[in-house]
């Protein structure tokens, strides 16, 4: 049994609830753990595994007090946050165990004081765009999950598949970080789901999006690179927690989402408008919008069914309009291309074929091409041969005027996970409706979603994630029950636990036992039974046998062996 466990005890003791719990999520504790006791939590926290896990948690100026302790030197200015995570005691000084493991560490880096330069106005032009093109891509992941969410592998990546989608789009784990940080995207059920918010994000311009996730950024940044309400200059970032062997890699994936954002320049300066969220202060976009071209609301549609916007389109008449398109580019200058197949998801959602006619008259700067009226009438006419709607059990059934679809929806290898099965002239399935509507139309039938009474309704593939994310476990009933065995016989309970230590070890003790006259003598005993208050052992001095009652016994040490 470790010596610094009373006084680590004691310390847990005395400490708040928000204490401890913070304590207990860096240490990794388990809030199930069976401790009954603080003396159960002060030799758990004292085991090297949890010793490791609290001094990967340091931030730099906080391994710097922990090695000076270690190293015999004072601390003056020692971070009090360092009072939370029992690695020194009350004296500014390093148990043992802490000691070992930070002296196995080796030194801890004294970075160079660095200053922030200002980007010159070539680079931050390259910074706005990069931004700028960054923000697209959130919104292109945003636009695909709400058309069916993203699945993920068991360690919670994206999906091969899935990154293939998105393979022009850079690194799209950092894509989705950004828009996690944002809370418009969360995992759910290994699914990547948009959130509400999203619905909103999605509609502003380019500088409300980017503040959005920008200030996100800022306030997800680990405690090791903030400062006050802002964060350290990027030079300090890859030495902010030293003992942590999986910093680097974090930390060069913050500073790639920084370059995403426009935050840090190529060549490590910093753009003008990064400097408010650097500091604290609140986001101004001024500067950055400044670089950018104003957002059109008209575009150009040609006769080879595409459509082309002279700039950056307004969100909400861009998120409309790849509705019914197929997104070719993703730059200032967009490009768009109309297919029958985009122009089925689009009607199959609840667009109608005059609606689509009356937005794109409305936006286009050449009319409407009667390529385009064509191929959206044909879409139209085809549109709704296949009705889809709900049974009086729950389950799907589907119909059509043209048997012949039905037949080849029947015998569709593609459709088998659908169950579909003929019942006289239809088919039946025990599948949901809306699911059965989708994978007719990614089949390229023309499937229209209706309700009970056969009136065509729009068919969702959105599934929002909950407004809240899953729940950090709770260490209140493991603090209530450390409490509870919190009392004014701590001495006695502590004296116990040494003692039955002691035997179990069959150790060599040193004990300090009260006479009947007031005065104390030590005894060097051989450990070798504890029960019914009393403590057997062999005095080595006297070699003999001796059985002393617990209530008379002050105080327990172990000696070497």
């Amino acid at each position: 049994m470790s010596t610094h466990a009373r006084p680590l005890a004691d310390r847990l003791a005395a400490a708040s609830d928000a204490q401890l719990e913070r304590l207990l999520r860096i240490r990794g504790v388990r809030p199930d753990v069976a401790w009954e006791d603080f003396f159960d939590a002060a030799e758990a926290l004292l085991e090297s595994a949890s010793i490791d896990r609290g001094l990967e948690a340091l931030t730099l100026p906080e391994a710097q007090t922990v090695h000076a302790a270690v190293a015999g030197s004072s601390d003056a200015t020692a971070p009090a946050a360092l009072d939370d995570l029992a690695l020194l005691d009350a004296d500014g000084r390093a148990p043992a165990p802490v000691a070992a493991a930070v002296t196995a560490r080796g030194p801890v880096p004294h970075p160079a004081q660095t200053t922030v330069e200002r980007a010159s106005d070539a680079v931050a032009a390259r910074a706005a765009e990069r931004a700028f093109t960054t923000i697209g891509a959130v919104a292109d992941l945003l636009l695909a999950t709400r058309s069916a969410p993203l699945s993920l592998v068991a360690t919670g990546a994206l999906s091969a598949s899935e990154r293939r989608q998105f393979a022009g789009a850079g690194n799209v784990e950092d894509l989705r970080m950004l828009a996690e940080m944002a809370g418009l995207v969360r995992p759910v059920d290994r699914e990547l789901r948009i959130t509400a918010s999203a619905e909103e994000w999605l509609t502003a311009s380019f500088g409300p999006r980017w503040a959005q996730v920008a200030d996100a950024f800022r306030a997800a940044l680990p405690r090791g690179i903030r400062s006050a309400n802002g964060w350290l200059p990027a030079a300090h970032w890859p030495q902010a927690h030293p003992w942590d062997p999986a910093w680097p890699a974090r930390a060069a994936q913050l500073q790639r989402l920084a370059e995403h954002l426009g935050l840090l320049a190529e060549d490590g300066t910093e753009p003008e408008w990064a400097e408010p969220l650097r500091t604290g202060a609140a986001v101004d976009t001024s500067a950055l919008e400044a670089l950018l071209p104003t957002e059109v609301d008209r575009l150009f549609l040609q006769n080879d069914l595409t459509a082309i916007a002279p700039g950056p389109l307004v969100p909400a008449l861009d998120n409309r309009l790849r509705a019914m398109t197929e997104h070719e580019s993703a730059a200032q200058a967009s490009s768009y291309r109309f297919t029958a197949d985009a122009l089925a998801r689009a009607l199959a959602e609840g667009e109608t074929e005059q609606g689509i006619l009356e937005f794109l008259r409305e936006v286009s700067l050449t009319g409407v091409p009667q390529p385009l009226e064509y191929l959206l009438a044909q879409t139209a006419a085809r549109h709704g041969l296949v009705r889809v709607g709900p049974d009086a059990t729950g389950g799907t059934v589907v119909s059509s005027a043209d048997d012949h679809l039905l037949e080849a929806i029947e015998i569709d290898r593609n459709l088998r996970p659908m169950g579909l099965v003929r019942d006289g002239d239809v088919l039946v399935s025990r599948v949901g409706a809306q699911t059965v509507t989708w994978a007719l139309t990614d089949a390229r039938y023309p499937a229209t979603l209706v309700d009970r009474d056969g009136v065509p309704v729009a068919a969702s593939r959105t599934r929002l994630a909950p407004a809240e994310g899953p729940h950090e476990p709770s260490y209140a009933p493991l603090i209530a029950r450390l409490r509870a065995r919190q009392g004014p016989d701590a001495d006695a309970a502590w004296l116990d636990r040494e003692l039955d230590a002691a035997v179990r070890a069959r150790a060599l003790v040193v004990v300090e036992v009260a006479m009947p006259d007031g005065s104390s003598r030590e005894l060097t005993l051989e450990a070798s039974g504890l029960g019914g208050g009393r403590l057997r052992g062999r005095d080595r001095a006297a070699d003999v046998e001796r059985t002393l009652p617990v209530r008379s016994i002050r105080s327990v040490r172990m000696l070497e062996s």
